[in-house]
């Protein structure tokens, strides 16, 4: 069986306190903030991938420890065929979800044009 051609392209961590994880981040290890939704989440630029801060709550979908992990392939149909759609929580025509054992949450987003789907666009009602 091929291998799926999967590329990380971010996590999402969930805090208690997002103003001072946010500060940290921003401060501490001086990232820059890419996008932001005050008392929501903020999103940090990592280089080729992001790291999401979100408050705990704000999600209407439940992942073991609070922490999902974001990757694309340039092919999702076929990606989605190779793991099964029986693995699948829910899924549209440009990304899917699974869970690993654990219960962590996977996001697979269809690549397209080189440009990745950004995680905003991905409902969270999975």
């Amino acid at each position: 069986m091929e291998r799926n051609k999967l590329r990380f392209v971010g996590v999402e961590l969930y805090f208690d306190k997002l103003e001072k994880a946010k500060v940290f981040y921003l401060q501490t290890l001086g990232l820059d903030i890419s996008g932001e939704q005050v008392g929501h989440h903020a999103k940090f630029d990592g280089g080729a991938s992001f790291i999401c801060l979100e408050c705990k709550g704000a999600e209407s979908y439940a992942s073991k420890d609070k922490a999902v992990l974001f990757f694309e392939t340039p092919r999702l149909s076929e990606t989605v065929l190779g793991i099964g759609k029986e693995n699948l929580v829910p899924s549209e025509s440009n990304w899917a979800v699974l869970h690993d054992p654990e219960g962590h949450n996977i996001v697979l987003l269809q690549s397209n044009d080189g440009r990745t789907v950004a995680p905003a666009e991905v409902p969270t009602s999975y």
